[in-house]
């Protein structure tokens, strides 16, 4: 069996440093190199401020599959560089998201430049990383994912990146697959993520408008063994790097491979460009099977009740943006719904007062500032960035709370409510102040949740009123169309 002795790594992001770090803990007897072409970003690596960048395989801007398709590029790029510094016996993996049949691609590259004295190998090894648990991820994964050619040259290559995962894995946590299913595979699983994630955000519309409380109906879906109580939780809906381009490309794949029930499927979860806010039941119900479109739908609901809630006007108020990162304990800005709701409230002209733990200044300047997300000087004029949450809450007439930190259970809110402008406001898009709503009560906020914000709860009187149900007509029809639906299916 061959023996891995050496690794080099190309690319020093999120996969690629945690990966490498790891492999060399738990694998001294392995030499780990790791390039990239960004050298600012090595040398922040042997720094002792570590950088949080990507190098990922971003989704086509240009030309044919614009907006779906992978960007392949950087692999090609990657793929010809390595064919023309190589020599002897090399066993090439990919580790980015990528499509379907990439690694014929790199492979078809490797074989039209062939030497005398090269043998190179091609298998893939998707990650499986949740950011801000890389690490634990890592060293106890539910799975590691090798897949390679089904040919005697290919195994032996699969049974030698196997052999470095044995080294703290269990054999048994190990699959081993065709290329093509790996590949496959790692885009299925972010897929049906982000419909889970996106299912459970309809159900907790449906759940406001009838008065039903989603986290009891998510605890009594979850307790269900064929289901399962992860990615259950209502919020303002998901971010991140994966889960909205995974499901473009797969939609992008079904029609490059002329399947176009499946693409039809997929791309009834893709949000309208410009699609207006929806609020009535009947609109809800059309959601109930989409997953990107109803994350775009949670943002903008969540964002019009800020709206309605603040006198129907936000227009120069100051809001406090707490957490722009698109989950806690990461930097990663990507798809963050803070992206989108700043640019909801932008566009009503209020002022944004934002503060992060972790994400620079610069970046949030950056992402707000995007040709899609503002227009001219609007964040020049609307938005500072405050260097503690305490100074973004100074004089603000509403908290918006986008990510759930843990340092935000943890403030002094009685301090926070004296400085800010009455009645103030609490908008959780996370839900991470629910263990203090009694608190907020006695302090005076009025205070909102993402799952709850159609039926909205003053915590201050204990009123609820129920928004934008126009009538009890529509009310049934809802239940009509879902009646049809269920029975149809079954």
């Amino acid at each position: 069996m061959v023996a891995v002795k050496k690794i080099c790594c190309i690319g020093a992001g999120y996969v690629g440093g945690p990966t490498c770090s790891v492999i060399a803990q738990m694998c001294p007897k392995i030499k780990v190199t790791v390039v990239d072409v960004n050298e600012a970003r090595i040398n922040a690596w042997n720094s002792d401020r570590l950088p949080i960048y990507e190098v990922n395989t971003p989704t086509k801007t240009y030309g044919m599959g614009k907006g779906r398709a992978a960007d392949l590029k950087y692999i090609e790029a990657c793929a010809r560089r390595i064919v023309q510094h190589s020599n002897g016996y090399k066993i090439v993996t990919e580790k980015s998201t990528v499509p379907v049949r990439a690694a014929e691609s790199i492979r078809r590259i490797f074989d039209a430049n062939t030497k005398p004295n090269l043998n190179l190998q091609v298998l893939s090894n998707p990650e499986f990383l949740a950011e801000g648990t890389a690490i634990r991820d890592l060293k106890n994964p539910d799975r590691v994912l090798i897949g390679g050619d089904e040919t005697e040259e290919g195994q032996k290559a699969v049974h030698a990146l196997c052999a470095v995962y044995e080294h703290w894995v269990p054999k048994e946590r190990i699959i081993t697959t065709n290329t093509w299913s790996s590949e496959l595979s790692k885009l299925a699983a972010n897929a049906f993520l982000a419909q889970r994630i996106s299912s459970i955000n309809s159900i907790s519309a449906l759940c406001e408008a009838t008065g039903a409380d989603v986290e009891e109906v998510a605890r009594a879906i979850g307790m269900d063994q064929r289901i399962g109580n992860k990615f259950l939780k209502a919020s303002v809906g998901f971010g991140g790097s994966c889960f909205q381009k995974d499901v473009l490309n797969l939609v992008y794949l079904c029609e490059a491979l002329n399947l176009p029930e499946v693409a039809r499927y997929w791309q009834q979860f893709i949000p309208e460009v410009n699609q207006t806010p929806l609020f009535t039941l009947l609109q809800i119900c059309d959601f109930l099977v989409e997953v990107i479109d109803m994350n775009d739908y949670q943002r903008r609901r969540f964002a019009s009740h800020i709206i309605d809630s603040l006198f129907n006007t936000v227009t120069d108020k100051k809001i406090a943006i707490l957490g722009f990162a698109f989950k806690k304990d990461t930097g990663d800005t990507r798809e963050s719904s803070s992206i989108y709701i700043s640019k909801y409230l932008m566009d009503e002209g209020a002022k944004l007062h934002i503060y992060d733990p972790k994400v620079p200044r610069e970046q949030i300047i950056l992402d707000l500032s995007h040709p899609g997300v503002s227009e001219d000087d609007q964040v020049s004029r609307l938005v500072t960035i405050s260097k503690d949450p305490y100074e973004a809450c100074d004089g603000a007439h509403a908290i918006v709370i986008c990510t759930e930190w843990d340092m935000f259970k943890e403030l002094n809110y009685e301090r926070i409510h004296k400085k800010m402008l009455k009645p103030s406001f609490i908008f959780d898009g996370r839900r991470v102040l629910d263990d203090l709503h009694n608190e907020l009560q006695v302090i005076g906020f009025q205070a909102v949740t993402a799952a709850e914000d159609t039926a909205l709860t003053c915590v201050t009187t204990g009123e609820k009123r129920c928004l934008h149900l126009e009538s009890k007509d529509e009310f049934s029809r809802v239940w009509l169309m879902l009646f049809f639906r269920i029975s149809s299916a079954t």
